[in-house]
């Protein structure tokens, strides 16, 4: 699974699943050094989100292995009631009678799509494409909450989570490894870009 590289959003807007929002040129840079990590892996698929930023991210991926770059909904940005503002989250947010009723749940979030369900459809996703192409790398582009929470749910971790402590960078790599039997061995992290690529704490990941 890897994230999508940094977005060109000058405005810093929270923009979750908006249309249009492209690479910067940084986040060109980073998608080319992750195809170049990612070049020398036996690569059946190379699957996007079909937001922007993903597919822009998964075109160099899948030039290296001369494959066309396949799209799963499944694989989206999750919902977020702040889509389309600028967005900071502060003690500030909860002094506003109308961001209550919004912030009420943290753990489900309220604000936005379920942990469960985000990691339901990742997972579901995951699952898929690895057993049309047993034996073989898949890659899955998608988005840094996603990635995270199908990373947990993998690992038998809460879902819930502080997300300034997510790892996971700008064009990063989760990998997780199968036996012959399905059978979950490992999960891997990669961050071909470096740690200072990580912009956990960026809008609309």
């Amino acid at each position: 699974m890897v994230r999508h590289g940094e977005v060109f959003n000058p405005e810093k807007i929270l923009y979750g699943r908006l249309p249009n929002y492209r690479l910067s040129d940084a986040g060109q840079r980073q998608a080319k050094v992750t195809a170049e990590f990612l070049a020398e892996f036996d690569v059946a698929a190379v699957v996007a989100s079909p937001l922007l930023r993903a597919q822009q991210t998964a075109a160099p991926i899948a030039a290296a292995h001369r494959l066309p770059v396949l799209v799963d909904h499944r694989l989206i940005e999750s919902r977020n009631y702040f889509e389309g503002r600028t967005f900071e989250a502060s003690p500030r947010l909860l002094r506003d009678p109308k961001m209550w009723a919004v912030l009420r749940n943290p753990l489900r979030p309220s604000w936005g799509e379920p942990y469960t369900e985000i990691a339901e459809r990742m997972l579901r996703a995951a699952a898929d494409w690895r057993d049309a192409h047993p034996g073989r790398h898949v890659v899955l582009v998608s988005h840094q909450l996603p990635v995270w929470t199908a990373r947990r749910a993998l690992q038998r971790e809460r879902l819930f989570h502080r997300p300034d402590r997510r790892q996971c960078a700008l064009a990063s790599v989760t990998s997780a490894v199968y036996s012959a039997g399905d059978a979950l061995l490992r999960v891997d992290y990669a961050e071909p870009n470096g740690p200072t690529a990580s912009g956990a704490g960026s809008v609309g990941a």
